[in-house]
């Protein structure tokens, strides 16, 4: 398996074509907010490929200030290649890529017991491959997340620091106050938040 980094045409097309399929409208961030990222330096695109460059899937990468690891942000097979292992196998590739990865899975708190089942899975995915589960939780745009982390730091409080840097280097403080609540305290209540999709983009990425 391979990455390629895409440009800001391709990475318009596979979001347009795949992304916004594969994840609910609350979990998707705008696309005009990932091309900024892009232009800023900090959000690296990736499409995996086999050996001979046929797309497999893509995995989207937010990077800190100062690309000292990335965050998963989105890990996606393309339909038809499903169910192969390539999830599994990405994931060192891209561990070795940037140092260290943190990530966000959907903790299993739903009403439907099917869902949570299928948020555990996901979440033993990540572990069976490398991720620990931190000891801080978060709620990013009033949806409840595992934080997740695959790397060589034992100390839970520093990756925390590092994940938070990641979305206070973009947002303001004011946005960061109503939509991030990093680390979600024990007994803390998310706070609503309307999908990022339907939202005025103009005001929460600036």
């Amino acid at each position: 398996m391979k990455v390629k980094l895409l440009n800001e045409r391709e990475l318009t097309n596979l979001y347009e074509t795949e992304m916004v399929f594969d994840f609910p409208k609350a979990e998707l961030k705008p696309l005009r907010a990932m091309l900024r990222l892009m232009g800023m330096g900090q959000y690296d695109p990736l499409l995996l490929t086999d050996d001979g460059g046929g797309a497999l899937g893509y995995a989207m990468m937010w990077l800190p200030r100062e690309r000292n690891g990335a965050l998963l942000e989105y890990l996606g097979v393309l339909r038809g290649k499903r169910n192969g292992g390539i999830g599994a196998q990405a994931l060192p590739l891209l561990a070795q890529r940037y140092g260290q990865l943190f990530g966000e899975a959907e903790a299993p708190d739903s009403d439907d017991p099917s869902e949570n089942e299928l948020r555990r899975r996901r979440i033993g995915f990540y572990e069976r491959n490398g991720f620990r589960v931190l000891d801080y939780e978060c709620a990013l745009f009033g949806v409840h997340f595992k934080s997740l982390y695959c790397g060589p730091e034992t100390d839970d409080r520093k990756v925390e620091a590092l994940h938070r840097s990641v979305y206070a280097d973009y947002f303001s403080p004011t946005h960061m106050e109503r939509y991030i609540q990093l680390p979600l305290r024990p007994g803390e209540a998310i706070r609503p938040a309307p999908a990022w999709m339907e939202e005025d983009e103009e005001e929460i990425f600036p």
